[in-house]
């Protein structure tokens, strides 16, 4: 077992950010849970919950220099909070849109500006980036979700080049399919169009928006065992990975979506032969 550290995780209340409250927990770390309203987290030794709407910057600063001034630290800082968003790219309102790129894509921005100074001055850190095999490819209807994870894949590779030399970390984790409620309470929609309704019950097998309500959250890698994965990631200081995939669903999913980008690529003679 590594050596206890402090931890603060985003979007903490349930699914893969509850998984990881208690997988830290277990692991003897201390841990600052923020959640965004209500708290679902029971109290607990070692455990601090702070109310944190990630596309505040100033409250994003605020909640980390509280941290640092109660605990002494942070470690790791793990960006959890985000959400799901069906709908056509035209169906996609103004709000729409800059609702999730404020949460998905700045909020990771905000919180990673905040505690870049503290681990520079530690001289050690993780920052972990919650992160998606859709980042990689793209679905249609998934538009505005994948471009968030786009983003904050390009910005978290810039940034990992950029505090290597302070001695922090980044890692981008890259779930496929997590047994979560992602696509049950926890996905928005779009208003929909009729014109889209046939690719709506192509893909998603109803043309209903927002779908049914299901029982039982989705099949896929239990939350425990994706943030098992992620504690032994970070536990591991000799993996320089930048891309970890999780899931026994990932790597094929990365693999067709590199494949036909190449595919593309190919087509140009140019780029065959650049690789000569």
């Amino acid at each position: 077992m590594s050596s206890p550290q402090t931890w603060m995780i985003t979007g903490a209340n349930r699914g893969l950010g509850r998984a990881l409250v208690d997988a830290a927990l277990e692991a003897g770390h201390v841990v600052v849970a923020t959640v965004r309203g209500e708290r679902a987290l029971p109290e607990r030794d070692r455990l601090t919950v702070l109310n944190l709407d990630v596309r505040d910057r100033s409250a994003a600063q605020a909640t980390v220099l509280r941290a640092v001034d109660e605990l002494g630290s942070i470690d790791v800082l793990v960006n959890n909070a985000g959400y799901g968003l069906v709908g056509a790219i035209e169906e996609a309102t103004e709000e729409d849109a800059r609702a999730i790129i404020d949460t998905n894509l700045l909020g990771p921005v905000w919180l990673s500006q905040a505690v870049i100074p503290i681990m520079r001055r530690q001289g050690t850190g993780h920052i972990v980036q919650i992160s998606s095999v859709g980042a990689v490819g793209t679905m249609p209807m998934l538009g505005l979700y994948n471009s968030t994870k786009w983003g904050l894949e390009a910005f978290s590779e810039a940034m990992a080049a950029e505090v290597e030399r302070f001695g922090i970390r980044v890692s981008l984790i890259e779930p496929g399919a997590l047994a979560t409620d992602w696509a049950g309470g926890s996905m928005r929609f779009s208003s929909p169009l009729d014109d889209y309704d046939a690719q709506r019950s192509e893909l998603f097998g109803t043309a209903m928006v927002p779908w049914p309500s299901q029982d039982e959250p989705a099949g896929g890698t239990a939350p425990r065992d994706a943030a098992a994965v992620i504690l032994e990631r970070v536990a591991a200081a000799d993996d320089r990975r930048l891309r970890v995939l999780i899931g026994d669903d990932a790597p094929l999913q990365v693999r067709q979506a590199l494949d036909l980008r190449l595919e593309d690529y190919a087509r140009d003679p140019r780029y065959e032969a650049a690789a000569r």
